[in-house]
Protein backbone atom coordinates (compact mmCIF):
# COMPACT_ATOMS: atom_id res chain seq x y z
CA UNK A 1 0.00 0.00 0.00
CA UNK A 2 1.26 3.43 -0.83
CA UNK A 3 1.73 5.75 2.20
CA UNK A 4 -0.48 9.18 2.70
CA UNK A 5 0.97 12.08 1.33
CA UNK A 6 0.53 15.22 3.42
CA UNK A 7 2.05 18.25 2.86
CA UNK A 8 1.03 22.19 3.19
CA UNK A 9 1.24 25.46 1.35
CA UNK A 10 1.61 28.66 3.32
CA UNK A 11 -0.70 30.66 1.08
CA UNK A 12 -3.70 30.34 -1.27
CA UNK A 13 -1.26 32.29 -3.81
CA UNK A 14 0.70 29.30 -3.68
CA UNK A 15 -2.18 26.58 -3.90
CA UNK A 16 -2.15 26.03 -8.02
CA UNK A 17 1.60 24.59 -7.11
CA UNK A 18 0.31 22.35 -5.18
CA UNK A 19 -3.28 21.86 -6.51
CA UNK A 20 -4.71 18.01 -7.00
CA UNK A 21 -8.28 17.75 -6.47
CA UNK A 22 -8.33 14.38 -5.04
CA UNK A 23 -6.82 15.49 -2.14
CA UNK A 24 -8.43 16.67 1.18
CA UNK A 25 -7.96 20.04 1.98
CA UNK A 26 -7.74 21.23 5.31
CA UNK A 27 -8.47 25.06 5.45
CA UNK A 28 -6.56 26.99 8.14
CA UNK A 29 -7.07 30.65 9.06
CA UNK A 30 -6.60 30.28 13.09
CA UNK A 31 -7.28 33.78 13.96
CA UNK A 32 -9.95 33.83 13.49
CA UNK A 33 -12.43 32.52 10.85
CA UNK A 34 -11.75 29.23 11.12
CA UNK A 35 -12.22 29.00 14.55
CA UNK A 36 -15.36 31.10 14.33
CA UNK A 37 -16.69 28.90 11.75
CA UNK A 38 -16.00 25.61 14.37
CA UNK A 39 -17.45 27.66 16.79
CA UNK A 40 -20.65 28.57 15.28
CA UNK A 41 -21.01 24.86 14.21
CA UNK A 42 -21.00 23.79 17.87
CA UNK A 43 -23.33 25.87 18.44
CA UNK A 44 -25.63 24.86 16.46
CA UNK A 45 -25.47 26.66 13.14
CA UNK A 46 -27.36 24.88 10.15
CA UNK A 47 -25.20 26.01 7.38
CA UNK A 48 -22.13 28.27 6.82
CA UNK A 49 -22.07 29.95 3.21
CA UNK A 50 -18.48 31.42 2.59
CA UNK A 51 -18.50 34.48 -0.31
CA UNK A 52 -14.89 35.82 -1.53
CA UNK A 53 -16.40 39.44 -1.54
CA UNK A 54 -18.20 42.23 0.51
CA UNK A 55 -20.38 43.09 -2.02
CA UNK A 56 -21.25 38.87 -2.71
CA UNK A 57 -22.08 38.76 1.04
CA UNK A 58 -24.43 42.30 1.16
CA UNK A 59 -26.30 40.47 -1.42
CA UNK A 60 -27.31 38.02 0.75
CA UNK A 61 -27.66 40.67 3.46
CA UNK A 62 -30.00 42.17 1.11
CA UNK A 63 -31.99 38.74 0.91
CA UNK A 64 -32.29 38.89 4.80
CA UNK A 65 -29.71 36.30 5.89
CA UNK A 66 -27.35 36.70 8.94
CA UNK A 67 -24.12 37.90 7.77
CA UNK A 68 -20.42 37.77 8.88
CA UNK A 69 -18.67 40.77 7.42
CA UNK A 70 -14.49 41.24 8.18
CA UNK A 71 -11.45 42.98 6.61
CA UNK A 72 -8.09 43.82 8.10
CA UNK A 73 -9.73 42.18 11.37
CA UNK A 74 -12.33 45.08 11.52
CA UNK A 75 -16.25 43.97 11.10
CA UNK A 76 -17.62 45.58 8.36
CA UNK A 77 -20.05 48.22 9.00
CA UNK A 78 -23.66 47.04 8.33
CA UNK A 79 -23.05 42.95 8.93
CA UNK A 80 -24.21 40.91 11.59
CA UNK A 81 -21.26 39.25 12.62
CA UNK A 82 -17.22 40.08 12.04
CA UNK A 83 -15.09 37.06 12.53
CA UNK A 84 -14.72 36.92 16.21
CA UNK A 85 -15.57 33.61 17.86
CA UNK A 86 -17.71 34.79 20.55
CA UNK A 87 -20.12 36.27 18.25
CA UNK A 88 -21.13 32.83 16.96
CA UNK A 89 -21.84 31.52 20.49
CA UNK A 90 -25.48 31.20 21.95
CA UNK A 91 -28.69 31.01 20.18
CA UNK A 92 -28.38 34.10 17.77
CA UNK A 93 -26.73 30.85 15.68
CA UNK A 94 -28.75 27.92 16.46
CA UNK A 95 -30.15 26.14 13.38
CA UNK A 96 -29.84 29.26 11.20
CA UNK A 97 -27.39 29.78 7.69
CA UNK A 98 -25.27 32.35 8.02
CA UNK A 99 -23.11 33.93 5.03
CA UNK A 100 -19.36 34.78 5.75
CA UNK A 101 -16.97 36.47 4.10
CA UNK A 102 -13.43 36.95 5.78
CA UNK A 103 -9.95 38.54 5.00
CA UNK A 104 -8.29 35.54 4.09
CA UNK A 105 -10.24 32.51 5.18
CA UNK A 106 -12.86 32.40 2.58
CA UNK A 107 -10.16 33.46 -0.21
CA UNK A 108 -8.65 30.00 0.39
CA UNK A 109 -11.63 28.06 0.78
CA UNK A 110 -12.49 29.73 -2.15
CA UNK A 111 -9.28 28.83 -4.06
CA UNK A 112 -9.51 24.84 -2.69
CA UNK A 113 -13.53 24.33 -3.86
CA UNK A 114 -12.96 22.00 -6.35
CA UNK A 115 -10.58 19.36 -4.17
CA UNK A 116 -12.29 16.32 -3.31
CA UNK A 117 -13.20 17.63 0.12
CA UNK A 118 -12.62 20.98 1.48
CA UNK A 119 -12.72 20.74 5.47
CA UNK A 120 -12.19 23.59 8.10
CA UNK A 121 -9.39 23.00 10.85
CA UNK A 122 -8.47 24.95 13.92
CA UNK A 123 -7.21 24.16 17.40
CA UNK A 124 -10.63 24.11 18.59
CA UNK A 125 -11.18 20.73 16.71
CA UNK A 126 -7.62 19.27 16.48
CA UNK A 127 -8.10 15.79 17.71
CA UNK A 128 -11.48 14.82 16.18
CA UNK A 129 -10.39 16.48 12.75
CA UNK A 130 -7.13 14.20 12.73
CA UNK A 131 -8.66 11.35 13.77
CA UNK A 132 -10.83 11.87 10.54
CA UNK A 133 -8.24 12.54 7.83
CA UNK A 134 -6.54 9.16 9.12
CA UNK A 135 -9.37 7.55 8.90
CA UNK A 136 -10.07 9.07 5.48
CA UNK A 137 -6.42 7.40 4.34
CA UNK A 138 -6.45 9.84 1.25
CA UNK A 139 -3.80 12.57 0.60
CA UNK A 140 -3.95 15.81 2.46
CA UNK A 141 -2.51 19.25 1.97
CA UNK A 142 -2.85 21.58 4.46
CA UNK A 143 -3.91 25.27 3.41
CA UNK A 144 -2.88 28.11 5.06
CA UNK A 145 -4.70 31.26 4.96
CA UNK A 146 -1.89 33.64 5.57
CA UNK A 147 -2.35 37.12 5.32
CA UNK A 148 -3.45 38.50 2.36
CA UNK A 149 -1.57 36.17 0.21
CA UNK A 150 1.88 35.88 2.30
CA UNK A 151 3.09 33.41 5.17
CA UNK A 152 1.67 33.76 8.97
CA UNK A 153 2.56 32.86 12.21
CA UNK A 154 -0.07 31.20 13.10
CA UNK A 155 -1.79 28.96 10.61
CA UNK A 156 1.69 27.66 10.06
CA UNK A 157 2.09 26.69 14.02
CA UNK A 158 -1.18 24.90 13.39
CA UNK A 159 -0.13 22.69 10.18
CA UNK A 160 2.99 21.80 12.22
CA UNK A 161 0.37 20.35 15.24
CA UNK A 162 -1.43 18.86 12.58
CA UNK A 163 1.49 17.28 11.63
CA UNK A 164 2.54 16.53 15.02
CA UNK A 165 -0.82 15.07 15.68
CA UNK A 166 -0.74 12.86 12.43
CA UNK A 167 2.46 11.44 12.67
CA UNK A 168 1.83 10.35 16.07
CA UNK A 169 -1.44 8.55 14.83
CA UNK A 170 0.32 6.61 11.89
CA UNK A 171 3.23 5.30 10.84
CA UNK A 172 1.58 5.47 6.77
CA UNK A 173 2.06 9.10 6.01
CA UNK A 174 4.30 10.33 3.96
CA UNK A 175 5.18 14.39 4.71
CA UNK A 176 6.62 16.79 2.63
CA UNK A 177 9.00 18.98 3.47
CA UNK A 178 7.04 22.09 4.48
CA UNK A 179 5.07 19.75 6.97
CA UNK A 180 8.81 18.64 8.30
CA UNK A 181 9.40 22.32 8.66
CA UNK A 182 6.32 23.10 10.85
CA UNK A 183 6.29 20.39 12.92
CA UNK A 184 9.89 21.62 14.07
CA UNK A 185 8.22 25.49 14.06
CA UNK A 186 5.32 23.67 16.70
CA UNK A 187 8.10 21.51 18.82
CA UNK A 188 9.33 24.90 19.74
CA UNK A 189 5.97 26.92 20.61
CA UNK A 190 4.53 23.92 22.01
CA UNK A 191 5.05 25.14 25.46
CA UNK A 192 3.39 28.57 24.80
CA UNK A 193 1.76 28.76 21.77
CA UNK A 194 0.34 32.09 23.08
CA UNK A 195 3.94 33.40 24.33
CA UNK A 196 5.24 31.89 20.85
CA UNK A 197 3.09 34.18 19.03
CA UNK A 198 3.74 36.96 21.04
CA UNK A 199 5.46 38.96 18.25
CA UNK A 200 3.69 37.83 15.23
CA UNK A 201 1.72 40.54 12.54
CA UNK A 202 -1.99 39.16 13.13
CA UNK A 203 -1.28 38.71 16.91
CA UNK A 204 -0.22 42.45 17.50
CA UNK A 205 -2.83 43.68 14.95
CA UNK A 206 -5.46 41.73 17.06
CA UNK A 207 -4.35 42.95 19.93
CA UNK A 208 -4.49 46.58 19.13
CA UNK A 209 -7.71 45.90 18.76
CA UNK A 210 -8.47 44.56 21.94
CA UNK A 211 -8.67 41.14 20.85
CA UNK A 212 -6.80 39.27 23.13
CA UNK A 213 -9.33 37.16 24.67
CA UNK A 214 -10.28 36.05 20.69
CA UNK A 215 -6.19 35.00 20.35
CA UNK A 216 -6.17 32.67 23.31
CA UNK A 217 -9.63 31.14 22.84
CA UNK A 218 -8.73 30.35 19.13
CA UNK A 219 -5.38 29.12 20.83
CA UNK A 220 -7.15 26.49 22.73
CA UNK A 221 -7.11 22.83 21.41
CA UNK A 222 -10.21 20.83 21.04
CA UNK A 223 -13.26 22.74 22.27
CA UNK A 224 -15.54 20.73 19.80
CA UNK A 225 -16.00 17.74 17.76
CA UNK A 226 -17.09 19.03 14.91
CA UNK A 227 -15.72 18.77 11.52
CA UNK A 228 -16.86 21.65 8.91
CA UNK A 229 -17.24 20.29 5.26
CA UNK A 230 -17.96 22.01 2.31
CA UNK A 231 -20.99 20.84 0.34
CA UNK A 232 -21.66 22.60 -3.22
CA UNK A 233 -21.62 25.97 -2.16
CA UNK A 234 -22.10 26.41 1.79
CA UNK A 235 -20.10 24.25 4.98
CA UNK A 236 -22.34 22.01 6.78
CA UNK A 237 -21.35 20.37 9.98
CA UNK A 238 -19.84 16.77 9.05
CA UNK A 239 -21.53 14.67 12.11
CA UNK A 240 -25.03 16.10 10.75
CA UNK A 241 -23.75 14.54 7.41
CA UNK A 242 -22.60 11.05 8.63
CA UNK A 243 -25.68 10.55 10.52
Amino acid sequence: MNNIKVDACFSPALYPVYKDDENIVVIIDILRATSAICTAFEHGAEKMIPVATVEEARVYKDKGFLVGAERNAVQVEGFDFGNSPFSYMGDTVKGKTIVITTTNGTQAIHAARNAYKVVIGSFLNIDALCKWLIEENRNILLLCSGWKNKFNLEDALFAGAVTEELNERSDQLEFGDACIALQHLYELALKDPYKFLNHSSHKERLARLNLKKDIKYCLTPNQTKVIPVLQGDALVNMLEVRS
